[in-house]
C-alpha cells in the first residue's frame, strides 16, 4: 500500500452519489412545482391565457396517457426549476442590501444628516448597483446557483472589453424553455378542449338557466332535475373523452363516447378514483365564489384550483394509460362497482353546480363556470 489512507469502496461512492443526485433531481423538481403552480395560477385569472394553461393540463394527463408516468406530466418542469433556482439565489444576494439598508434607516432616525448616516446612504447606493450588476452577469451567464456565488471576474472582464469569453449561454436557454414550453401548442389544446367540453355542457347548462328563470316552482324544479341529470351524465363522461383528446390530440375524441366507454370498461376503478379526484376538486372553488374577490388578487384562489386539479388530471391520464395496456374488460363486478360508486360523485358535483347559483355573486351566469372541465378559474368579472 502507498500512502497512509484508505480511500472508501466503490461501491460506497457509488450509493453516495446517487443518493446526492436522487436529492438533487429532487430538489430541482420541488423548485419547479412551487414555479409552476402560482404560473399556471396567475395565466388562468387572464383572459386567453387561462386557454394556455388548461391547455397545460390537458397536455400534462396526455403525456401520462401515452405513457403511464406520472412524472411525465410536468411538461417544462426543469426550466420552471431555473427560474425558481435563481429567483432564490437573487433573493439571497439582496440580503445584504436589506440590512445595510436598515443600518441607514436606523442612522437616519437617530442623527438625520450626521456622516455616519451620509457614508452608509453612500454604501448603500453602490452596494445596490454592485449587486444589480452581480445579478445581471449570473443571469446572462445561465442564472444557476454557482453563477450566482462565484462572479467568474475575469469573464466578465474578458466579456467587458470584448475579448472571446465564450458565449453567454442565456439566450438559448431562455429560447430552449420557451420553445420547449411550446405556448401555441398549449393555446391550441386549451381552445380545442374548452370548445370540445363546451359543446357537452351547453344543453345541460342551458336547461338548468332557462329553469331558474321559470317562475312555476314546478315547472321550475322539473326543469332543474332534467338538467341536474343531464349534467351528471355529461360530468361522468366529458373526464374520459377530454382525456382521450389529450392523448390523442384529435378533436373527434369528443364526439366518440363509445371509445371513452370502452375505455372505463378496461380500467373501471381507475377511472372511478380519477373521476372522483376531478369532480370534487372543484368544488372548492364554488365555496371560494360566494364573495368577489378583488382584481388584484382573483389569481390566489386559482392557486388552490391547481394544486387540486393538476393532479385529478395526471390520474385521468394515468387511469387511461392502464386501459390502452388492455386488450379486454375488466370482470362486470368491477365494471358495476365502479359505476355505482360514480353516481354519488357525480350527484354531488351536480348539487354543488346547482347550488352555485343561489351563492355566487354573478347568479345563475355562474353556472356557465364548470372549472372541471373548462378554463381553471372564473370566466366572469376577469
Amino acid at each position: 500500500m502507498s500512502g497512509g489512507s484508505v480511500s472508501p469502496p466503490p461501491a460506497a461512492n457509488g450509493v453516495t452519489w446517487r443518493i446526492l443526485a436522487a436529492s438533487g433531481r429532487g430538489f430541482d423538481a420541488l423548485v419547479g412545482f412551487l414555479v409552476l403552480v402560482p404560473a399556471l395560477a396567475v395565466a388562468s385569472a387572464i383572459p386567453v391565457l387561462n386557454l394556455l394553461s388548461l391547455g397545460y393540463l390537458i397536455e400534462g394527463s396526455g403525456r401520462v396517457a401515452r405513457s403511464g408516468r406520472l412524472r411525465d406530466g410536468f411538461p417544462g418542469l426543469a426550466g420552471f426549476s431555473v427560474i425558481g433556482k435563481a429567483a432564490l439565489a437573487a433573493w439571497i444576494c439582496w440580503l445584504p442590501v436589506r440590512l445595510v439598508h436598515s443600518y441607514w434607516r436606523d442612522a437616519e432616525w437617530i442623527a438625520p444628516g450626521s456622516p455616519n448616516a451620509f457614508a452608509l446612504r453612500a454604501a448603500l447606493v453602490i452596494l445596490i448597483l454592485a449587486t444589480a450588476l452581480h445579478l445581471l452577469w449570473a443571469v446572462l451567464r445561465g442564472g444557476k446557483f454557482r453563477h450566482f456565488l462565484w462572479p467568474a471576474p475575469f469573464r466578465f472582464a474578458l466579456w467587458i472589453g470584448g475579448g472571446n469569453s465564450g458565449s453567454l449561454p442565456v439566450r438559448t436557454a431562455f429560447t430552449g424553455f420557451v420553445s420547449g414550453l411550446r405556448p401555441g401548442h398549449f393555446l391550441r389544446l386549451g381552445a380545442l378542449g374548452f370548445v370540445g367540453a363546451a359543446l357537452w355542457l351547453a344543453v345541460p347548462v342551458l336547461v338548468l338557466m332557462a329553469s331558474a328563470g321559470l317562475k312555476n316552482p314546478g315547472l321550475s324544479a322539473l326543469g332543474s332535475l332534467c338538467g341536474g341529470l343531464l349534467l351528471g351524465y355529461v360530468a361522468l363522461l366529458l373526464p374520459l373523452l377530454q382525456t382521450r383528446f389529450a392523448m390523442t390530440g384529435r378533436f373527434g375524441e369528443f364526439l366518440d363516447p363509445l371509445a371513452a366507454r370502452r375505455s372505463f370498461r378496461r380500467a373501471p376503478l381507475a377511472f372511478w378514483l380519477a373521476l372522483s379526484a376531478t369532480l370534487l376538486s372543484a368544488l372548492p372553488l364554488y365555496l371560494l365564489k360566494i364573495e368577489l374577490a378583488p382584481a388584484e388578487i382573483a389569481w390566489l384562489p386559482n392557486v388552490v384550483f391547481v394544486l387540486l386539479i393538476l393532479p385529478a388530471r395526471l390520474l385521468l391520464g394515468w387511469a387511461l394509460a392502464r386501459a390502452e395496456r388492455r386488450e379486454t374488460a375488466r370482470i362486470w363486478v368491477s365494471r358495476w362497482a365502479a359505476r355505482l360508486a360514480a353516481i354519488p360523485v357525480a350527484t354531488i358535483y351536480v348539487f354543488f353546480v346547482w347550488l352555485s347559483q343561489y351563492l355566487s355573486w354573478h347568479g345563475t351566469l355562474s353556472l356557465l363556470e364548470q372549472h372541471a372541465f373548462l378554463v381553471p378559474a372564473p370566466l366572469l368579472g376577469l
